[in-house]
């Protein structure tokens, strides 16, 4: 059976215009290396959509983007430090915009007064590299030898020669 490596990328950066171009390569060669080419255009797309918002509204530019693989969903988290600059028409038409491009997504807001929206694709089984087929087993009969011919031991006394009459009483 193949085995899956759970995966994980850690990115901190300032957004601008040229960095979101800049982080969106990285995002798409992580995801290739990981093998989930299928998977490139969603997920850059989405994490896109999230830097531009904040590079658009947010006063601090600090952003941190993490990426976790665990064999069926991939889940890709954006937080900022500057979550109450946002107004409220972007935020909904980029959470919008996510939600149509991602299997599940969600949008918490942390400790310091900022906001981690997240989102997940998951690999749907047609989607999967396909597995290197197993050399086949031998069936039964190969694998069994034929039993060889055992004498029966013999009983202890002879065996009763008329019918077998149930003794117990009625």
């Amino acid at each position: 059976m193949k085995t899956v490596v759970p995966c994980y990328y850690h990115l901190d950066v300032e957004v601008s215009p040229e960095r979101v171009d800049q982080v969106r390569r990285i995002l798409a060669a992580h995801l290739r290396y990981w093998n989930l080419e299928n998977l490139v255009e969603p997920v850059c797309h989405c994490a896109e959509t999230l830097l531009r918002s904040i590079e658009a509204h947010a006063t601090d530019k600090n952003t941190t983007l993490e990426m976790w693989w665990n064999g069926q969903h991939l889940i890709t988290a954006v937080a900022d430090i500057d979550g109450e600059s946002h107004p409220e028409s972007a935020t909904r038409g980029c959470l919008a915009h996510i939600a149509a491009l991602s299997d599940g997504w969600g949008c918490c807001t942390t400790g310091r007064g900022g906001r981690i929206v997240w989102f997940s694709r998951r690999v749907r089984a047609m989607e999967r590299a396909p597995l290197v087929p197993a050399i086949p087993a031998p069936s039964l009969r190969e694998a069994r030898r034929a039993p060889r011919e055992m004498p029966v031991p013999a009983l202890a006394g002879p065996a009763p020669e008329g019918p077998l009459v149930n003794a117990a009483p009625e």
